[in-house]
């Protein structure tokens, strides 16, 4: 049986938003351990991987912005999960949350799928619209004090403070049937 932490420190980024061999670095299968580095700045790598995308990549404005922040409130109230934090950034977004007897991956596809579906019917965007890299990053957060940390970084290390939870999502708003 899955044994469930306190909470997931989650992370998504955009389509095409950061490609391996971009500066500052990022990471891949060989390359994602925690305090490890990254990998260098390859430039012709990035070069290669944005000449094989199948669309544009896929930036966050202001008003998407609080669209993805207000589905993942969304989800998380009609899921009966708790949304701790969240922070969603133009490339990305940061969650931190707990769901009782759920992985963090089905977690984030979940969050990424509500999102998908606000942004489409909010701004009218094409269904087939690739908004979200393939996988994600997924921290198990086993104590308070890690929550808490998590909490910090999502909400206050991030630029301007975005939003901590718990806060009620907003009735008027249509809720996503994922």
């Amino acid at each position: 049986m899955f044994q469930s932490p306190l909470a997931y420190f989650l992370t998504f980024s955009t389509y095409g938003t950061w490609l391996h061999g971009r500066e500052p670095g990022s990471v891949d299968k060989s390359h994602n351990i925690f305090d490890t580095p990254t990998l260098p700045t390859n430039s012709r790598r990035e070069q290669v991987i944005r000449s094989q995308m199948r669309q544009p990549e896929y930036v966050l404005d202001e008003p998407r912005r609080q669209c993805v922040r207000l589905a993942i409130q969304e989800v998380a109230h009609y899921r009966d999960w708790a949304l701790h934090a969240a922070q969603v950034r133009t490339n990305h977004a940061h969650i931190v949350i707990t769901t009782p007897s759920l992985k963090p991956v089905p977690v984030l596809m979940v969050l990424k799928a509500w999102s998908s579906r606000q942004l489409r019917l909010t701004f009218k965007e094409e269904p087939k619209r690739v908004r979200w890299t393939h996988d994600g990053s997924t921290e198990y957060l086993w104590d308070e004090a890690a929550r808490a940390r998590a909490c910090k970084y999502v909400v206050y290390e991030q630029g301007e403070p975005m939003a901590v939870f718990p806060t009620e999502p907003n009735p008027d708003r249509i809720q996503p049937g994922t």
